[in-house]
């Protein structure tokens, strides 16, 4: 490929304008004159509203309108959707009931909205909103899954008998549970694996205009895609032709699942816009993010992983109890189950398995994807186990793992849960990041540590997830007269650098350079569809939209050339931004072919110019996989936890630009890191307040907490499920870094007796556990 072709670390084409503040924002598209949308919130987990006032606010100078869920049942606005509903192991679908817009009859979550306010300015609103008097009857509440499901724990729907909102399973349970019984020892443990924050660096935030003539609503949303958003808007919540509705995304300042949702200030600010005749703007507070924004993984697990005599895997047994929150969010019942399940047996050969899953409802912020949706909570699983299993049974963590990983000579390989791996060396991979780490001398450095009251640990984890090839997408190609190229996509950039990739793609197939491939997303005018961003998903299907798009162009401008050159278009080649007769110097150039195509002396059926439309649906899933070391130091008299050195080594396949991977890869660890050391979502069991829901409060990490990453990738495995043999790569960090840095710390806390430690292991947790077990 060419100066900025595949695997050319090409700087991002974006940066310049959003590092010199000239990116635009949902926030910055606000205008004089927008009235402004404030949501009155729950202060209860749990009550009965016995009744609304909202007399006095609607009397306040300013106030434009007043909501409530009896305004909005009024005029037939529908609930918030679930999107991908999930069948029980009974064969009966998983409740689904109501996520109203606004709370009907019963708050179920502190910061429940209850009633929204719209004002001429933020500051009336808020004034506003004050006055707005509910009473609430409160009732008791649950915020933890296990405690959900126990009789007598307070119910939430009574459509959900004992707060079950889905009994799922996957595998086999009767060929497991032999499996199990029968292996010559059994690895047991329960994990946790906390509730986090998402904590976007831009909080959400909505602008909706209506235009009376037309009829036609306008959502300027920062979201991660906006024609799912307004499929949802127009089908399931106002009852609309979706024509009627145009979903613009600006920049996007960060994502990772939760941009992906539906939200009630987004239905609500295209409702006021049409009522009170001027655009309606609403941007959440850190504080309304903390309390109204998905929340991400919540699940207690016991599992259970068998042995044969020789140290190889006979079976795997997941009990796991899921805390969805107080609402089915949008694909909550796929993320809790599915999404994540499929990867149990991760990159080892694992006979039999056995998975099942209750979700659960609580008195809480509800829970859907966050980067990786179930892959991190598989992975944790299943490298969890392998290291205690390791230690029980004598052996070495490496060569345990080396004992039972999938050979590459076995692929493709169907697993226990119906994936079919098509490539991957996992040993060889582990085996270098080993290497790479300095594995070996790990004892000296461990002696070295305790002279200065420092416990030495390293742990590894070796990832394997599914992504990339889901769904379809489509691109539009058009060609400007300044010899550049307008691309639309139907992806979205939460700040991943799109702009750049799709750019590299197309511009090395022209012969152009990245900045004169002008990148669109984020308008449902542009295009007929588009999957949005999700699942690691976005170069694999986007860029195979956007290369097939340009391929149908490249044949239009040979068409073109073939008339300027007086030659039939298949005698032409097109190389280096060149259009040739083939095996001669005729030559016309891609700028020449531009002009004359935003000319008027071309003959008719060649005029119009160059416009072309191409949709991709031939990719399958990827495996990307790799192994994460992590070394850190614990002091013994404080139980913080110190992380000092941290080597990755991955297979994504053929890589389109590694200095964006590396990105991507540096902030994935970030986040796994952060879960496992620092974020904890915390209610108060009995009242159910949000107890972190300030920075005070909930810990995210910062750049003192994180070590340089060492980053190697092995480049000569790619997938055939595509063209270009890319894997996924947006996920991988937050799935292959907390298993490495608990197994990191429970082999540091080996002299005082420690087996496990559940996420996130705070330096109280830490100090306990070591005088606890010591």
């Amino acid at each position: 490929m060419g100066q900025f072709g595949f695997g050319q670390a090409v700087r991002r084409v974006e940066d310049t304008r959003l590092l010199t503040g000239h990116g635009s924002y949902t926030d910055d598209l606000g205008q004089p004159g927008d009235a402004h949308l404030k949501l009155v919130r729950s202060p209860h987990a749990h009550a009965v509203i016995s009744a609304v006032d909202t007399t006095e606010a609607r009397e306040q100078p300013g106030v434009l309108a007043v909501y409530t869920c009896a305004d909005l049942d009024a005029r037939g606005i529908g609930d918030i959707p679930c999107l991908a509903p999930m069948q029980g192991r009974d064969g009966n679908p998983g409740v689904t009931p109501g996520h109203p817009v606004l709370a009907r009859g019963r708050v179920r979550h502190v910061g429940d909205p209850v009633a929204a306010v719209v004002a001429e300015s933020a500051e009336v609103a808020d004034a506003a909103a004050e006055l707005v008097e509910v009473d609430y009857e409160p009732l008791d509440a649950v915020t933890e899954g296990p405690a959900a499901l126990r009789e007598g724990a307070p119910q939430l729907h009574e459509q959900a008998p004992n707060n079950l909102a889905l009994d799922w399973e996957i595998g086999d349970p009767d060929g497991t549970a032999d499996a199990v019984a029968q292996a010559e020892h059994v690895t047991r443990l329960q994990l946790v694996n906390n509730r986090v924050v998402v904590n976007a660096l831009e909080p959400r935030a909505a602008r909706g205009s209506y235009d009376a003539e037309t009829g036609e609503w306008h959502l300027a949303t920062a979201t991660q895609g906006v024609f799912g958003l307004r499929r949802q808007l127009a089908e399931q919540v106002l009852g609309v032709d979706q024509d009627r509705i145009r979903v613009t995304t600006p920049d996007v300042g960060g994502g990772f699942g939760m941009k992906i949702f539906l939200y009630a200030d987004q239905v609500l600010v295209l409702l006021a816009a049409q009522d009170v005749g001027r655009p309606v703007r609403f941007t959440a507070s850190r504080g309304d993010d903390f309390v109204s924004a998905s929340q991400g993984r919540d699940h207690v697990t016991d599992a259970a992983l068998g042995f044969d005599g020789s140290g190889r895997i006979t079976g795997l047994w997941i009990d796991t109890v899921a805390n969805i929150g107080a609402y089915v969010s949008n694909m909550a019942l796929f993320v809790a189950t599915q999404a994540g399940a499929r990867m149990y047996p991760g990159a080892y050969v694992v006979p039999a398995v056995y998975g099942r899953t209750r979700v659960a409802f609580t008195n809480t912020v509800p829970v859907d994807a966050y980067r990786g949706a179930g892959r991190p909570e598989a992975a944790y699983l299943i490298e969890r186990l392998m290291d205690t299993a390791a230690r029980e049974l004598g052996m070495d963590p490496a060569a345990l793992r080396r004992r039972n990983f999938v050979p590459p000579e076995a692929m493709p390989h169907t697993t226990a849960t119906g994936l079919t791996y098509d490539c991957g060396q996992f040993a060889r991979l582990q085996d270098t990041a080993l290497e790479n780490a300095n594995a070996a001398g790990l004892a000296e450095r461990k002696r070295e540590a305790r002279t200065r009251g420092k416990l030495r640990g390293l742990g590894h984890a070796s990832y394997l997830e599914c992504c990339g090839g889901i769904g379809s997408e489509e691109a539009r190609f058009r060609l400007d007269a300044d010899g550049g190229v307008t691309l639309s996509v139907g992806t979205q950039s939460n700040g991943q650098g799109h702009a750049t990739a799709y750019a590299q793609m197309v511009a090395d197939k022209l012969g152009l350079t990245p900045e004169q491939v002008r990148v669109r997303q984020g308008d449902t005018r542009d295009l007929n569809r588009g999957g949005g961003t999700g699942g690691s998903r976005s170069v694999i299907m986007g860029g195979g939209a956007a290369t097939a798009a340009t391929d149908k162009a490249v044949e239009r401008m040979k068409r073109i050339a073939g008339h300027l050159l007086e030659a039939s278009p298949s005698d032409l080649d097109f190389a280096e931004g060149r259009f040739a007769v083939a095996g001669t110097d005729i030559a016309v150039s891609f700028q020449a072919v531009a002009e004359a195509a935003h000319g008027t002396d071309l003959p008719a059926e060649l005029q119009g110019g160059v416009d072309e439309t191409a949709q991709f649906s031939e990719a399958g899933l990827t495996y990307p996989n790799g192994c994460h070391v992590c070394e850190l130091e614990v002091d013994e008299a404080t139980g913080h936890v110190d992380i000092v050195r941290y080597v990755i080594v991955d297979d994504m396949g053929t890589i389109l630009n590694p200095l964006m991977l590396r990105g991507q890869i540096h902030g994935g660890a970030v986040q796994g890191i952060g879960q496992a050391l620092l974020e904890h979502t915390v209610y108060d069991a009995d009242s159910g307040q949000l107890l972190t829901a300030t920075f005070q409060d909930y810990t995210m990490p910062r750049a003192a907490d994180v070590p340089d990453f060492e980053i190697a990738f092995v480049e000569d495995i790619p997938t055939p499920s595509n063209p270009w043999g890319i894997k996924g790569a947006g996920e991988a960090g937050s799935i292959g870094a907390p298993p490495a840095v608990m197994n990191a710390l429970v082999d540091a806390l080996q002299p005082y007796g420690v087996r496990h430690l559940d996420m996130p292991a705070t330096p109280e947790r830490v100090w306990r556990a070591m005088h606890g077990a010591g």
